[in-house]
């Protein structure tokens, strides 16, 4: 999302909204998005019309409940509710129209997936790229939970989260901490319980950004190049980039946020493949379709390809009072080029959404501002002018929450070397501290907007996708509350008059910051496209210094994703090397119970760390280009992270689902059970979709958009009303200049579909595997079982397939020394499937000839094998 708060330089502001304003307004006249196709690239085909919501019984009460209402809602009423009410007209990052008649208020829209952002006695929970190095499902599910807690007692409707696009595949964008990292079953398995527990309490998920936004820089508009183009291929598509989101759907998402980059040439918020084809019709999408903030870039061909609401529902140039919806909307539903039909589905899906999650039942309005901490303000702050009143009420909304978000950081922290048992340290010992990474903001907590700066110990990126912190302890101030011996050098420069004795241990802090696109920091422009994949302020420089001088070195690292680390790696003195990732508020503890052995480590890389940035393909490299569309071509097809690393027969530093622990496990008992049996190539016929909602065809009578001579107009604030409505003629649908292959007749139900996140099969449990894991050694500690499946290739499937690819995970309890868990994992008909491109459907080995299932602590640590219709063991033993 664009920044849209007042804490950003209102000149800066201005000129990033005017400019992209003026950029959209220029690509979308006069086909109002469409591009014309070349040649020689693949184009989005088209998908119309779009499909409409209700068929599912999940949601047949809630769709009950909206056909009820919008059945009697004039048009200025369904109006309001698609469009968003203009840049900083309310106190939320956006917010729709109301329609009070219905008990439906303005619905606001905010950020953040870590928590509720520029507002005031909230909790800064870790970013998902920490809870995904958890391998933890309990907290995957409490912290969206409490996120979705916290979101309601703001009066938060719809919470922007969670994130499971970007993935990764370029290890340098910059918003890929947001995410849960590296893998698509990691990220759905993440995402969908992050929904389940946010939903749990009334608020509304929305699930981002929907697809291929793999960097920052040039995904929107600017003055010299429309924003980039994933040109992805279509099995790629399916088996790596939609799995997440597939998952999101089946978890029930309420909403769903589009990405501002094309999609193979089609601009996300308006690609009819995509929405309609794909989300609304092969996953059973049920909610609404959102666009990401000033994405949005025509009118008519949105609403046709299936957008349901505009946000913050500014048109071409933001601020003026003008938008793509709005009163436009409303022209065009009278004139006939937006057919009724296709309105009502929208204003539907989005009421359907809020007595789903039962919001009708005294969900809070919004309670604070994001515009100002100020207790009174203007109501409407985009405003030329604005009545004021009270806007923020400091609702404390934190609860217990902190004990989630320090159990996340503390088990998300990632043990990589521990030579000669280096940790855990000791009370006692003789430790010198080094790096602005163990410090404080010098500037005060909070003195950057979003987060914008790297200054102190890093506790997430930058951008939309933050939260003020309420508080923070540092590790400095951890360390000095646990230790009188710590000596502290708060610096990047290794302070040369400095003198050791050889029993000090050397603790040494470097971090790596990203972030989104409108704020660049020392130079990188939200992905590290100075920085690169190394430490940020001469931090490798100031390990060497400090291995030079001491002889045990440990090094934390807080990263938003992987780092090259040979140039100190492998010096003798560096003895030892934690990544505590992103640890939101919870920075200082989480730590120190991890370096002084309280607890051990028990996190797991969420993604694969090289030894060099050329080890990756090189079509996932950031682009720069200065003219024209860049197009991103997906070369690299499915062998993303780690995939492309086995595939390449490329032995990376560290590999994906890599952590060490303090003490030992081992693996036995492995049994493989049959479950559902895999008797067919494909899954079972998909169910028949049900009704839909049926409305009245006729065109509304153009009084209900007449402007009411009671109304007291705010300027800019975006209605739906127009001046003389009675004069539009009800027949320009026959002159309007439809998108090629736009059709009112419903397609074929697509085979691969049949229920939220597609057919109700492909989730019939295939397989089950048992394994013991003991505590082997002297230390209390978690295990976390991964598991990876190696599909049949080319002879079997038709299709290359990668060598391995994790499907499932369980995490231990805490076994104390000798103690034993069982663990049962279970992967599913999908989990063993191929994206079969002709047949348009998902093709798995017929009784898993050909499939092997691994168990073990990560790719480099497989413990146990199993070789469907043959035996289980131990994979030396084998």
């Amino acid at each position: 999302m664009l920044q849209t708060k007042s804490t950003m330089s209102t000149t800066r502001f201005l000129y990033l909204a005017l400019l992209s304003g003026f950029i959209s307004w220029s690509l979308a006249s006069p086909s109002e998005g469409y591009l014309s196709p070349r040649d020689d690239e693949a184009f989005s085909p088209p998908y119309y019309p779009a499909p409409n919501g209700g068929w599912l019984s999940e949601w047949t009460d809630a769709y009950a409940k909206a056909y009820k209402a919008v059945s009697n809602m004039t048009l200025a009423e369904k109006v309001n509710l698609t469009t968003g009410t203009g840049m900083f007209m309310g106190p939320c990052a956006g917010q729709t129209g109301s329609a009070l008649r219905f008990g439906i208020p303005n619905l606001c829209l905010h950020d953040s997936p870590l928590g509720i952002r520029n507002s005031d006695h909230n909790t800064a929970f870790p970013p998902g790229v920490t809870v995904g190095a958890t391998f933890d499902k309990d907290l995957m599910y409490q912290r969206g939970v409490e996120l979705g807690q916290e979101a309601r007692g703001k009066g938060v409707n719809v919470l922007l989260g969670p994130v499971v696009g970007p993935t990764f595949r370029k290890p340098r964008g910059g918003r890929n901490w947001e995410g849960f990292g590296a893998d698509p079953s990691l990220q759905a398995i993440g995402g969908a319980l992050t929904i389940k527990g946010m939903q749990s309490t009334g608020a509304i998920s929305c699930l981002k950004h929907f697809i291929g936004n793999e960097q920052e820089m040039h995904r929107e508009s600017s003055v010299l190049t429309q924003g980039y183009s994933s040109n992805i291929d279509d099995r790629t598509l399916h088996e790596i980039y939609l799995w997440p989101f597939a998952e999101g759907v089946r978890a029930g998402t309420g909403s769903v946020m589009m990405a501002y980059n094309d999609v193979n040439r089609s601009t996300c918020s308006q690609n009819s493949l995509l929405i309609n084809g794909i989300l609304k019709d092969e996953l059973g999408f049920q909610g609404f379709v959102v666009t990401d903030w000033l994405a949005q870039l025509g009118g008519v061909s949105s609403a046709l390809a299936g957008l349901d609401m505009s946000m913050p529902g500014d048109g071409a140039i933001p601020l003026l009072g003008d938008s793509y919806w709005g009163s436009e909307l409303s022209r065009s539903v009278l004139n006939g080029s937006v057919p009724i039909e296709r309105l009502n589905d929208m204003v539907t899906r989005i009421v359907a959404t809020w007595y789903q999650m039962g919001q009708d039942q005294d969900y809070p309005l919004p309670n604070f501002s994001s515009n100002t901490l100020d207790e009174t303000g203007p109501l409407y702050p985009g405003a030329l002018i604005s009545p004021t009143g009270v806007v923020n009420q400091y609702v404390n909304v934190q609860g217990d929450h902190n004990i989630t978000a320090h159990a996340i950081a503390r088990d998300a922290i990632t043990l990589l070397k521990n030579d000669n048992h280096t940790l855990p340290l000791s009370t006692t010992d003789s430790l010198h501290i080094f790096g602005t990474d163990a410090g404080p903001n010098s500037n005060g907590l909070n003195s950057c907007t979003d987060q914008g700066c790297d200054n102190g110990v890093l506790t997430m990126g930058w951008g939309s996708g933050t939260s003020r912190l309420p508080y923070l302890v540092t590790p400095q101030e951890a360390i000095a509350n646990l230790s009188s011996s710590a000596q502290f050098h708060i610096t990047d420069t290794f302070p040369s008059s400095l003198t050791t004795n050889s029993s000090s241990i050397a603790l040494v802090f470097i971090n790596a910051d990203s972030g989104e696109n409108y704020i660049t920091v020392e130079s990188n422009s939200g992905d590290r496209t100075t920085a690169d994949l190394y430490a940020w302020h001469n931090g490798d420089d100031l390990v060497t210094a400090a291995a030079a001088k001491f002889s045990r070195v440990v090094v934390i690292i807080h990263t938003v994703g992987p780092l090259i680390l040979e140039s100190w790696i492998d010096l003798p003195s560096v003895k030892a090397v934690l990544i505590a990732h992103l640890p939101g508020q919870e920075a200082g503890y989480s730590l120190t119970e991890v370096l002084f052995g309280t607890y051990s480590p028990s996190g797991h890389l969420p993604y694969t760390i090289p030894y060099q940035e050329s080890d990756y393909p090189s079509s996932v490299g950031l682009l720069d280009q200065a003219f024209g569309q860049i197009q991103d071509p997906f070369t690299e097809t499915v062998y993303i992270d780690y995939r492309h690393f086995l595939q390449a027969n490329i032995t990376p530093r560290y590999p994906f689902g890599h952590g060490l622990s303090y003490t030992t496990f081992t693996y036995s008992s492995p049994i493989l059970t049959p479950i559902t049996p895999l008797n067919t190539t494909y899954p079972a016929t998909r169910p028949s979709k049900g009704p839909t909602p049926v409305y009245p065809t006729s065109l509304p009578n153009p009084s209900e958009v007449a402007w009411p001579s009671t109304l007291t107009r705010i300027w800019r604030y975006l209605y739906p009303y127009l001046d003389n409505p009675s004069s539009i003629p009800s027949n320009s649908s026959t002159a309007y200049p439809y998108p090629s292959g736009y059709s009112t007749t419903p397609k074929p139900a697509p085979r691969a579909g049949g229920a939220q996140g597609g057919n109700p099969a492909l989730w019939d449990i295939a397989f089950s595997i048992q394994v013991t894991v003991t505590n082997t050694g002297n230390s209390s500690g978690r295990a976390v079982a991964q598991v990876y499946v190696g599909l049949p290739g080319s002879d079997v499937l038709g299709v290359d397939t990668p060598a391995k690819q994790l499907r499932q995970f369980e995490k231990t309890g805490i076994l104390a020394p000798g103690e034993s868990q069982t663990l049962e994992l279970t992967v599913t008909r999908k989990d063993l499937s191929i994206w079969d491109v002709v047949v348009q459907d998902w093709k798995a080995p017929v009784d898993g000839e050909g499939v092997t299932f691994w168990v073990g602590e990560g790719l480099g640590d497989l413990r146990v094998v199993c070789v469907v219709g043959d035996v289980c063991g131990e994979v030396d033993g084998l």
